[in-house]
């Protein structure tokens, strides 16, 4: 008998080490539901969840306080309806409930645009939760359903998810008016990215600066609900990222006729913004002295302060980093890759991508890294689980270089530990308040520059 439990306890030791072995530590993205926050963050839009209890406000814990304490929006934590399914619903399905939860939300909630997400629970009961939103779209009430379960990806797929339904269901089939100068933007996942605002603004005043109307569709400065409408009639889409938003370009493309530009480097100083804008305006047909007269000035003012810092970033005498390692989406990771290598001459060490890429997209990320430029090119792994970066930094040799890790709050304990730098950019976001802080285009490298460099100097004493 004691062979039978001793074996028994052998296996389950086994199976529990195996099963640690698996979980994956420290996540930088979230599930599918995640998507609620880019409802939140289109200028009154409500979200209404069909979903066990506990799901909406942890998801907004995690992108929404964790993320640089960027508050609730509209109708953001606990403001956001929800059936909070329980055993009931499973067994004798949600649909009355989730009907008691949008008639109650309708009633109290002044919202342009109202947005169904469904949850693990009810997409596995199989709710049908579309024929329920089509009985209150027969009466012409501005709502539409995406299927956001958990298990169906991460929060970037959910994010396009609910995209995806807004167009079909809500802009839908139209007359289409092509207005000369009109471009939509697909950049930043909203709270994934902790400067979503900031930057989305940023490109707008680009956009803008070189003779473009920009829909930007998010946050403070787009005008909501209007814009979405206007989504058909734009002359082109803009994807501004490796690979979040082609899925949106491209159902465009095939709805409406619209080309779409994609641009996968996220501009963070003169350089690369330079580049940028010249893509934009040959693309667009745009005056060309009217692009290189606004570069002009933008870069005179860049590196006017840039060189009144050179003695600082070459002759610092306590030290300063020499390799930099991103744990970050790819978005953040190769425009911060740019930045550093072409603008402050700092050398990459090996790249970590965080946020579970598509495999259809990889390569094209890996060759992004491997020309940064013609004499540097660096490592890129695409990694989710925290703890296994974690544990390769710690491994990493350095060779007596000093690194610069740019990631969450969760790097600061690494970097530390080898004597380097570390900057909080990534989620979770923690350390930091994030309010219209942005770090695309000329200005936004000026500020990056100064962010980083001041968390360096914080570590002397």
């Amino acid at each position: 008998m004691s062979n039978v439990v001793e074996q028994w306890n052998e296996t389950l030791f086994w199976w529990r080490k195996k099963e640690i072995c698996n979980a994956v530590e420290q996540p930088r993205h979230y599930c599918a539901l995640g998507a609620q926050q880019t409802v939140i963050a289109i200028n009154k839009a409500v979200p209404i969840l069909h979903s066990g209890p506990g799901c909406g406000y942890k998801l907004f814990r995690g992108l929404s306080t964790e993320s640089g304490y960027q508050g609730s929006g509209y109708t953001g934590g606990s403001s956001m309806p929800c059936t909070n399914s329980t055993e009931k619903e499973v067994v004798f399905g949600g649909e009355d409930r989730l009907r008691e939860v949008i008639d109650g939300a309708l009633k109290v909630l002044n919202g342009d645009l109202f947005v169904v997400l469904t949850g693990c629970t009810a997409d596995i009961v199989g709710d049908d939760v579309g024929q329920v939103v089509k009985e209150y779209q027969q009466k012409g009430i501005p709502i539409v359903y995406a299927e956001t379960g958990g298990f169906k990806g991460t929060n970037y797929k959910g994010h396009e998810i609910v995209i995806e339904a807004i167009i079909n269901q809500f802009v839908g089939d139209v007359q289409v008016k092509k207005e000369k100068g009109l471009v939509n933007v697909w950049a930043s996942v909203p709270y994934q990215d902790s400067f979503w605002s900031g930057n989305l603004g940023e490109i707008k005043h680009l956009l803008e600066s070189i003779g473009l109307r920009a829909n930007i569709l998010f946050g403070p400065e787009s005008e909501g609900v209007k814009e979405w409408k206007s989504i058909p009639n734009a002359e082109f889409n803009l994807v501004l990222s490796p690979w979040v938003g082609l899925k949106t370009a491209q159902l465009l493309k095939s709805k409406y006729g619209t080309p779409y530009l994609h641009y996968p480097v996220m501009p963070i100083g003169a350089n690369e913004t330079s580049k940028f804008l010249r893509r934009i305006g040959e693309f667009a047909g745009l005056d060309k002295e009217r692009i290189e007269n606004f570069i002009k000035k933008e870069e005179k003012k860049f590196y006017y302060y840039i060189i009144r810092a050179v003695d600082f970033f070459t002759e610092f005498r306590f030290g300063i980093a020499d390799r930099f390692f991103n744990v970050n989406d790819s978005y953040y990771a190769i425009g911060l890759s740019k930045f550093l290598v072409h603008e402050l001459g700092i050398l990459p060490g090996e790249q970590y991508i965080t946020e579970d890429t598509p495999e259809e997209y990889q390569e094209s990320i890996i060759n992004e890294f491997k020309n940064l430029t013609p004499y540097s090119s660096t490592k890129v792994t695409f990694e989710v689980d925290g703890g296994k970066i974690t544990q390769k930094l710690r491994e990493y040799d350095y060779d007596g270089h000093v690194p610069l890790i740019l990631g969450s709050s969760w790097d600061i304990e690494v970097a530390q530990m080898k004597n380097g730098f570390w900057f909080n950019i990534s989620l979770p976001v923690m350390h930091r308040l994030v309010l219209d802080r942005s770090y695309i285009g000329y200005s936004g490298g000026l500020r990056l520059a100064e962010d980083i460099y001041d968390s360096i100097l914080q570590t002397y004493k």
